[in-house]
């Protein structure tokens, strides 16, 4: 069973994905602060770096954005020179190009952008120039694969990109065309809009965290969307009634008094899972480090002594924290690179179903995330694609007095 909540408060919302009850999917937004990944700018190129292959482009941010030669060539790599140019056979300082948010601006780094542009919709993202159609790998069926890949080519026109998401799946051609036909008016205001405007300026804002997470959350699977906050009840109604009128009917206003949160049991579940130290089922414990672009997870047996022999109940530790792991990246939406120590074991056997089983709890996160394997020093590696400040960040503030370290120094 899948539910999903939205809680707003003051100027914060929130929302949470329950699986069977357990806490796997949570966002938090401020309104004064709203998410920048995917909006769209007409920006100037301030500087060109051939050294590094990069240019940094005024967009109207307190920092220049950051875009990549990568970046600037086309967005299909069958259509890329054999050789890469430099960046500055492509840009010039003082040129104007529409560009878009793919990572935001993190510690002192400024916004990552692109001009391999895609608006999301709920079936599909619409790529203006991309020239290629993918459909979401979590559509397994190969005859259901091949019928939307069909239908895309027959909708698209030349030169122009879709992906088909998972929601595409099972929709008819109806649906499908109504999406890119509301994706292309988008388009087409923008494009328009980059034409008439001077850099730096905003062409387009992509929706807020409650619209968000109904075009990318509410699947046919979860069974019901609860909302706390009548205006964002109504929003979540107007959305899927123009997009996916069959789940309009799951959206309930919750009014019974008591605050969503604690009344499901979600504010609960949120300070267990952000602690450092994570407490397994078993007995045994995880225990969390993170900085800017590493996060390091230590497995422990704890209080769990097992029953049979002492491989078996590492084995057995090591499984449960693969399972749980998976959960919390998701969870706390870590980016960048992961380095779990998992217990030591004998067997390559054990090793192989412990990344086995981390790969299949991974499969159901939305961001890109991959097991690249264990290091010679019996380390696993982990990365996932990081485009915004972690969820902790909303939370926690580094202490003005250790800076971060989390010490108290005694003389």
């Amino acid at each position: 069973m899948k539910q999903l909540f939205v809680h707003c408060v003051r100027n914060v919302t929130q929302s949470a994905l329950l699986e069977n009850g357990r806490l796997t999917e949570f966002s938090v937004e401020r309104s004064e602060g709203t998410s920048l990944v995917g909006n769209l700018y007409i920006g100037r190129v301030v500087n060109v770096l051939p050294g590094m292959q990069a240019a940094f482009v005024d967009i109207g941010l307190p920092k220049n954005a950051f875009l990549y030669v990568d970046d600037v060539l086309h967005p299909h790599l069958d259509r890329q020179p054999k050789t890469k140019p430099s960046i500055a056979d492509l840009l010039k300082p003082g040129d104007q190009r529409v560009v878009q948010i793919m990572k935001e601006p993190l510690g002192g780094k400024g916004a990552r952008v692109t001009t391999h542009y895609s608006l999301p919709g709920r079936c599909l993202v619409y790529m203006p120039h991309a020239d290629y159609v993918g459909v979401s790998k979590k559509i397994e069926q190969e005859q259901e694969r091949a019928r939307l890949k069909q239908l895309a080519d027959e909708l698209r026109e030349p030169g122009e990109g879709l992906i088909l998401r998972t929601n595409a799946e099972g929709e008819p051609r109806e649906s499908l065309a109504e999406d890119l036909a509301a994706l292309r008016r988008v388009w087409r205001d923008i494009a328009k809009r980059g034409d008439r405007e001077e850099a730096p300026a905003a062409l387009h804002r992509d929706f807020g965290l409650v619209q968000r997470t109904v075009r990318d959350v509410f699947t046919p699977e979860i069974e019901e969307l609860v909302v706390d906050n009548p205006k964002a009840y109504e929003e979540a109604r107007a959305y899927l009634r123009q997009t996916a009128p069959t789940l309009e009917g799951r959206v309930r206003l919750h009014a019974d008094g008591a605050p969503i949160f604690e009344r499901f049991g979600i504010k609960q579940q949120i300070d267990k899972a952000f602690q450092p130290r994570v407490s397994l089922e078993s007995g045994g414990y995880l225990v969390w480090d993170q900085t800017e672009a590493l996060t390091v997870i230590d497995v422990n047996t704890g209080k769990y002594t097992g029953s049979v022999d002492l491989e078996e109940t590492v084995f057995r530790t090591n499984l449960e924290a693969a399972t749980e792991i998976a959960r919390l990246l998701r969870l706390r939406d870590v980016g960048g690179i992961v380095i779990v120590d998992f217990i030591d074991m004998d067997t390559d056997e054990h090793r192989q179903q412990v990344v086995q089983r981390l790969e299949a709890t991974i499969r159901r996160d939305r961001t890109k995330c991959q097991v690249v394997g264990w290091t010679r020093l019996g380390l696993l590696e982990i990365t996932r694609k990081k485009t915004r400040a972690d969820v902790m960040s909303y939370f926690y503030d580094t202490c003005a007095s250790c800076k971060g370290k989390g010490k108290i120094y005694v003389r």
